[in-house]
């Protein structure tokens, strides 16, 4: 179980739980993952669709195994990680990625941005209800199992801070500000528990769902592809990454925060580098 930089890792023996595993980002870390031998629940809110995804997997070295799971739902929720413990025969990471974008709220919000005080309360509590709230649960979920086991390890997908403070960007910049938040007070709780957390971003504007229709061929040139997450991801849930918490790894800078962590990794006073950037 080891990789490092754009090496092929070696997951197989590794268990792991992606939320919103079945479009974007989610199912780009999910593909590498099974690719590199995980053990990976795919995980969604439309069982079919998390089986269809499922399906496309087959072949890699690893195991794509399907799960319904709507991380608003407590009692889902819980169900859900019950399912995953037991077709997984256990868990060693999370990775909380489950999340809807403005795009939800305004359609036009890049090309016609709405103010704060037009988004409906509905719309507001809808964003905070997955991307903020739906991390808590997952991982009050999880949580116990990982400390039973006395290892684990806990990856946050969030993005730019300047998008959690752009015009226009209500409920979405907060429920990504939120998320952070959540993050370092996760891994604060979880100090010396064995159990890690880490934020993981892509560093731009990705090509996914998300992103608007309307949206010149020019600036779609210009997005990161979705796989931008495969590399750090992998690295997350290698053995590379034994110890590594509190970061906040930005994707599409990945090589550059790598090589600086190698440089800093053999001072024994040293912690893997902050990545501030985005």
């Amino acid at each position: 179980m080891s990789t490092s930089g754009r090496e092929q890792a070696d997951l197989r023996g590794v268990r792991v739980l992606v939320t919103g595993a079945t479009s974007g980002i989610g199912r780009a870390m999910a593909e590498a993952l099974v690719g590199a031998g995980a053990a990976v629940a795919i995980t969604g809110r439309d069982l079919a669709r998390a089986q269809a995804v499922a399906a496309a997997m087959a072949g890699g070295s690893g195991r794509a195994t399907p799960v319904a799971m709507d991380v608003r739902d407590e009692e889902q929720v819980a169900r859900g990680v019950a399912e995953v413990l037991e077709r997984l025969d256990g868990l060693d990471v999370l990775v909380n990625n489950a999340g809807v974008g403005m795009r939800n709220v305004n359609p036009r919000f890049l090309t016609d941005p709405q103010p704060f005080w037009k988004v409906s309360r509905r719309a507001f509590e809808d964003v905070i209800a997955t991307n903020l709230t739906g991390y808590f649960l997952v991982a009050v979920a999880v949580v116990p199992h990982l400390l039973q086991a006395g290892r684990g390890r806990i990856v946050n997908v969030t993005m730019n801070h300047s998008t959690m403070r752009r015009r226009g960007f209500v409920p979405y910049g907060p429920s990504r500000a939120g998320a952070e938040s959540l993050s370092r007070i996760m891994e604060a709780d979880l100090a010396g528990s064995g159990v890690s957390v880490n934020m993981l971003l892509p560093g731009g504007a990705t090509a996914t769902g998300m992103i608007p229709d309307e949206l010149t061929p020019e600036v779609r040139e210009r997005l990161l592809p979705a796989s931008v997450m495969a590399a750090p991801i992998l690295w997350l849930c290698s053995a590379a990454a034994e110890g590594v918490t509190g970061e906040r790894i930005v994707a599409a800078e990945f090589d550059g925060w790598l090589e600086e962590w190698k440089r800093r990794a053999g001072s024994p006073a040293a912690r893997p580098p902050g990545s501030e950037g985005g």
